[in-house]
């Protein structure tokens, strides 16, 4: 049986609930009693003292405890808090404690004998009948001892030792009034107290655990909702649905997962769009030249055409326009892939630029355009770089501006510093002359096989490559491009390289 993920979660969920709910249960019923009795015992100790304060001023006006051992009741209406009324029953159907006649040992001083060393009767004497101590009984658990240490009243079974506070008379110690600790709760109303309690704490607690499952349940399916959302997707995708979507306003991390689901799926989307694109643009470029070649060598076997050195040079020439298109798709796969060869080194960019701007000045010479450099003279530019990937880059940009350049026109290199990124940076700006070229075709103009048919046309040379490869290896070089409109009034390609501060 395959047990799904936002089970496992609502497992997860009830199984942390009921322990904790168990744990509580049985630490409270373990608890409740004796937190009971402790704070039975801490109201009987303060009704203590209020008691003490009685007998000590009593014992002030009479000078012993005489009072008290002559008259038992006076001492059960001092612990019920009236001296003026007998006091009453505790429970009805259970005689007083107080109908029984003195034992003896509330006779006076001077006719009982002398307490051992526990406040009991001498060995031999018949001990008085001992009244139990009752948890609910607030008057059986008390009782009185004189300063020398023996009993004056109360309950020869709460010990002297028990807690208890002074009876202060004139500021002296004049006895100690205990109170023996409330016994573990055996009575019938006891029991049925605790059970009561543990039948309302376990109701409770099987209410709250109810309560807790089905929030557990509805948690759990809310939470696993986008992994749902994002198998259905996936599988989607593994069967070429790039156009799917998973909608989630979630703000963890599941909503992000489901972002970068989406942005998964609008760049397969992008990069299927662009390997057909690229597909038809390669068999397009190579169309051409092939319908050429082909046409070519039809009208010579046709004897149409005569073979001479006229008709070699066109063949030549579309042979080479072959060879310059598959080198370039060679070029821009090596660099796609990362494995275009680098010699990264320190060299002096301004001098890069000098060499390439002489090798190129002839060209444009004779192409009737004019290539200026500006930038600043007798500074080294530091770069880590490879000179021979960054003088193809240049070579490409300046062969690029030269085939699309109208005559007379103006190609000007210039170099700046600038601040990108939170880094320094050269900026190498390669400007031409008109024609320009329209703001919406800008950005695709580093896309491969991407040519703007009305300005830079195809008969100028080119098959739209050149672009993708400088921006490969600027990107290699951590540096990048763009195209704006020239302030010569054509195009200008910017260059970014990252200044060399330190040593290598």
């Amino acid at each position: 049986m395959r047990i799904r993920l936002w089970q496992r979660l609502f497992l997860a969920f009830a199984a942390i609930s009921v322990t904790a709910l168990l744990t509580l249960y049985f630490v409270q019923q373990r608890t409740f009693q004796r937190s009971f009795l402790e704070y039975v015992n801490h109201l009987g100790t303060d009704r203590l003292t209020l008691i003490a304060a009685r007998l000590g001023t009593r014992y002030t006006e009479v000078g012993d405890w005489r009072f008290l051992e002559e008259n038992p009741r006076a001492f059960n209406r001092l612990l019920e808090g009236d001296e003026r009324l007998p006091p009453e029953p505790l429970f009805k159907g259970r005689p007083s404690p107080d109908d029984a006649p003195p034992p003896e040992d509330r006779l006076p001083p001077n006719r009982r004998p002398p307490p051992d060393r526990d406040g009991q009767a001498e060995a031999g004497r018949k001990a008085p009948p001992a009244k139990q101590i009752d948890a609910l009984n607030f008057n059986s658990r008390v009782a009185l001892y004189a300063a020398d240490g023996h009993r004056v009243i109360g309950n020869p079974e709460v010990l002297r030792d028990s807690a208890g506070v002074a009876v202060m008379s004139n500021g002296q110690i004049v006895g100690r009034l205990v109170l023996a600790p409330t016994p573990t709760l055996q009575s019938a109303a006891d029991v049925a107290f605790v059970q009561s309690q543990t039948q309302s704490a376990l109701l409770a607690a099987i209410g709250v655990l109810i309560g807790v499952l089905a929030v557990a349940l509805v948690m759990s399916r809310w939470l696993l909702a986008p992994v749902k959302w994002l198998g259905s997707g996936t599988h989607k995708l593994v069967e070429g649905q790039y156009e799917v979507r998973i909608n989630t306003k979630r703000g963890d991390e599941l909503g992000d997962l489901a972002r970068d689901f989406n942005r998964l799926a609008e760049t397969l989307e992008r990069n299927r769009e662009a390997r057909r694109q690229w597909g038809a643009d390669i068999a397009h470029e190579l169309r051409t030249p092939l319908s050429i070649l082909s046409g070519e060598i039809q009208a010579l076997q046709d004897s149409v055409r005569p073979l001479g050195a006229t008709a070699l040079v066109s063949l030549q020439a579309e042979c080479d326009r072959l060879t310059a298109l598959v080198e370039d798709l060679y070029l821009l796969a090596l660099s796609d892939t990362g494995a275009l060869e680098y010699r990264f080194s320190r060299l002096d960019l301004m001098a890069l630029l000098k060499a390439v701007v002489d090798e190129h000045a002839p060209q444009f010479s004779a192409s009737g355009l004019t290539l200026t450099l500006e930038g600043p003279s007798g500074d080294v530019l530091p770069v880590h770089a490879d000179s021979r990937r960054l003088f193809q880059l240049f070579g490409n940009l300046l062969a690029n501006a030269r085939r699309y350049t109208n005559v007379p026109g103006k190609v000007r290199i210039s170099i700046e510093k600038a601040d990108s990124s939170a880094r320094q940076v050269y900026c190498v700006h390669v400007d031409d002359s008109p024609p320009g070229v329209a703001s919406q075709h800008l950005p695709h103009l580093f896309d491969r096989l991407f040519r703007v048919e009305s300005s830079r046309n195809r008969a100028a040379g080119g098959a739209g490559l050149g672009l993708s490869i400088c921006k490969n290896i600027a990107e290699a070089h951590g540096g990048t491009m763009n195209a704006v409109p020239s302030p010569l009034g054509g195009l200008r390609i910017s260059l970014m390289l990252p200044m060399l501060t330190g040593e290598i």
